[in-house]
């Protein structure tokens, strides 16, 4: 298992505009979601959805407000 890593918001958006990373509100509500929600980013429930059919090398990056 890998360990978190913070990086910055510019990070985030360079890994996320460039199609190599998920970036996921951590909040398992879809009222916070909306509440929280950032340009590029999929709910929680959208996020367990995929997680089947989804690579093990994904790179995904949670944020909570």
């Amino acid at each position: 298992m890998t360990t978190p890593v913070r990086i910055s918001a510019e990070e985030v958006y360079k890994r996320v505009k460039s199609g190599n990373a998920l970036f996921v509100c951590a909040y398992d509500s879809d009222e916070k979601y909306a509440n929280f929600k950032i340009e590029g980013s999929i709910p929680f429930s959208k996020f367990k959805s995929m997680l089947p059919g989804m690579p093990k090398t994904q790179e995904i990056i949670f944020y909570c407000a």
